[in-house]
């Protein structure tokens, strides 16, 4: 990992961890307790990381499109906090530690999750940028997170007679759970940044590459425990029996889809942008993650 590359994570990171740290702050309330629990409760940051980025190599400052970065990760933890509960995942434990439903119960935790929702709109659009870019990146958020995105991912997850055995149902599944808001993190940082349209598409093609490497991935990090962190349980997709890319596709052939996957995010970003040497790294980088 390059020092340069390092600096700017770092500094995208340390910029989105204070954003956030500054919302929701009213502790007498237990609804914005849950809130910030699951929101500052660690995580990569990788998808508002990819809004900064492809804002600044459209050109805007970081410090200029924020909120709308900060605003993909909220909708990020809500997705989270819903996944885990006993109606969706049944996981108790998030990040190494106890999961939000585990820790306020479950009302509570949907609660938090709704508000979360909701709460990412209201910051994005008091985001102090031109309208016309604002209402484009909510345009491109509600439809990574509704019928179109999360929302649909997550139902085919659940519906274990749809969801179920082929590489293609698989791949439906995951490309609207997981690839919609990475395609939505990219697209929306060229969108505050009022890109051209063949920046935008490269975004979107970029996001769609790194978020199916990213999910497959994962899928071997779940299903192999001797890799698996603390933060999440491991098998926790073979103990709710649904197919995985793993045991699709086995985990040899994961390895090489998560490089040939790679290799198309790269040549989708190099064509289009000059400095993308960032968004390189950080796609070879999240190929061989260990968390």
């Amino acid at each position: 990992m390059s020092n340069d590359f390092k600096e700017r994570l770092d500094y995208y990171r340390s910029m989105i961890d204070n954003r956030l740290e500054q919302l929701f702050l009213d502790t007498s309330s237990g609804l914005s307790k849950a809130m910030r629990y699951s929101l500052l409760g660690g995580g990569k940051r990788i998808r508002p990381v990819l809004t900064l980025e492809f804002a600044r190599l459209s050109g805007s400052a970081p410090t200029e499109s924020i909120d709308v970065a900060c605003s993909v990760e909220l909708i990020h933890t809500y997705s989270l906090i819903h996944d885990d509960l006993p109606c969706m995942d049944n996981d108790d434990t998030r990040r190494n530690r106890p999961s939000n439903h585990i820790a306020f119960g479950e009302w509570k935790a949907l609660l938090a999750g709704d508000a979360l929702q909701s709460e990412a709109f209201g910051l994005l659009l008091n985001s102090p940028l031109p309208p016309e870019r604002l209402i484009k990146a909510a345009q491109i958020l509600a439809r990574a997170s509704g019928i179109e995105g999360i929302c649909a991912g997550q139902y085919l997850d659940l519906d274990y007679s749809s969801a179920a055995q082929g590489l293609d149902s698989v791949r439906k599944t995951h490309d609207l759970k997981t690839g919609a808001l990475f395609r939505a993190a990219c697209a929306m940082g060229c969108a505050a940044a009022g890109a051209c349209t063949s920046e935008i598409e490269a975004a979107y093609e970029y996001g769609s590459h790194i978020g199916l490497a990213f999910q497959i991935r994962d899928d071997l990090l779940d299903a192999q425990s001797d890799e698996v962190p603390a933060d999440k349980p491991a098998g926790s997709d073979y103990r709710n029996t649904r197919s995985t890319y793993v045991t699709v596709l086995g985990s040899n052939r994961c390895r090489m889809t998560i490089q040939e996957e790679t290799s198309q995010a790269i040549k989708a970003v190099s064509s289009v942008f000059r400095d993308s040497g960032f968004l390189i790294l950080l796609a070879e980088n999240l190929a061989g993650r260990s968390n």
